[in-house]
């Protein structure tokens, strides 16, 4: 079959306008199909990353957008004190669009000396740390949305009436994270129209290895029924899949898109074999008179099949990587992003169903070539 390549490649470009079209829709197809596919891993990231930190977040009970949440901040006194809990990280939210949007910013206000113990695992300078706790102004900037905005150390980063100091940019290990800016909380409070001193957004506590999320979960809600501000406490995986609300539906409609992607790929690929074949009746009854068998130009078939969708699955899946990758892309919701994550897995998949979807497109045609007959093959072509 090795040799028969060159002689594939010559029967595909002998009608290359019919060959440049259909790699371009599979091409289209598969970058559509791992667009979705990165949407939908960077759901599933971000949850199972949550599940795996074992934190919670405390939120005001009853409220869905970060500017109606406004919890007293000695409710971290309170918490720090129950069994089980490592850390309570008090949070100001300050975004620009509550809605769903692609471009949402999302700045954090934490107390800075806390900001290393509860996101061990920000990669950034050491004396961008050093300009960040020192200067109240300041703020440290993921890198997605530093290159979505194209913002470098020591620029000035304003949204509305807020304005901050960029100290540094900083990589992380979670790439949603990367989406979001972190403040000092007292900064956050006492910036222009917001005089919030005194009350946080949410709190984020961390727990140790062996506490039960659940029990404590009640037990703060329990606490805080009858105080100043009712509380409603969550793992925090599950109080951002509930803040996506709407948003995880229709990332999980997506789905269908990319099914229909994989539909149209295997439409195109197989409309092309068997035009291909059928222009092409006295070629295979030439081949098999010169002594080629039935299942060798089944495998022939076949294989200009499987090259057509691989090549428009290859071409497809690459550009989607590289767009997904230094596009550094969102998309959020009530202060939570999810992040478009190409990987490695999701080049595969692409590349698999490229490669799956050549197969089944080039059965029915394969079957046809192999079946002719050479005597009414000769004829037909007459």
């Amino acid at each position: 079959m090795i040799r028969l390549i060159p002689y594939i490649l010559k029967t595909l470009w002998r009608h290359r306008s019919r060959t440049i079209l259909t790699v371009s829709g599979s091409a289209v197809a598969l970058f559509v199909y791992c667009f979705v596919g990165s949407v939908q891993q960077g759901m599933n990231d971000l949850q199972l990353r949550q599940a795996e930190k074992r934190s919670l977040v405390t939120f005001q009970a009853n409220k869905f957008c970060p500017a109606t949440s406004h919890l007293p901040q000695d409710y971290e006194t309170e918490i720090l004190k129950l069994d089980g809990v490592r850390e309570v990280i008090p949070i100001q939210v300050f975004t620009n669009n509550c809605r769903a949007s692609l471009d949402v910013v999302v700045f954090y206000g934490v107390p800075p000396e806390k900001l290393h113990t509860s996101r061990p695992d920000f990669q950034m300078l050491a004396k961008e740390w050093e300009e960040f706790e020192s200067n109240q102004d300041s703020a440290v900037m993921g890198r997605a949305v530093a290159n979505r905005r194209d913002v470098n150390v020591g620029d000035k980063f304003s949204i509305g009436d807020l304005s901050v100091v960029i100290a540094g940019i900083f990589d992380a290990d979670d790439p949603a994270e990367e989406n979001y800016i972190y403040s000092h909380l007292e900064f956050l409070q006492r910036s222009k129209g917001m005089n919030l001193v005194g009350t946080v957004t949410q709190l984020e506590i961390l727990l140790d290895e062996t506490a039960d999320s659940d029990r404590i979960c009640r037990t703060i809600d329990d606490r805080f029924r009858s105080g100043p501000v009712e509380t409603d406490t969550r793992p925090k995986g599950v109080f951002q899949a509930k803040s996506l609300g709407d948003l995880t539906q229709l990332i999980g409609m997506a789905h269908y898109l990319g099914l229909a992607c994989v539909g149209l790929v295997l439409a195109l690929v197989a409309t092309t074999t068997v035009m291909s074949v059928q222009d092409r009746i006295k070629e295979h009854a030439v081949l098999q008179t010169l002594g080629y068998s039935r299942p060798r130009v089944f495998q022939l078939v076949m294989a200009e099949s499987v090259t057509l969708s691989l090549m428009g699955g290859a071409i497809g899946v690459l550009s989607a990587m590289f767009v997904l990758e230094f596009s550094s892309l969102s998309v959020g919701a009530e202060a939570v992003t999810i992040a478009f994550t190409p990987s490695f897995s999701l080049a595969t998949m692409g590349l698999a169903v490229a490669l799956v979807t050549g197969i089944l497109a080039g059965i029915f045609p394969a079957l046809q070539a192999a079946r002719t007959e050479i005597v009414t093959g000769l004829r037909q072509a007459l």
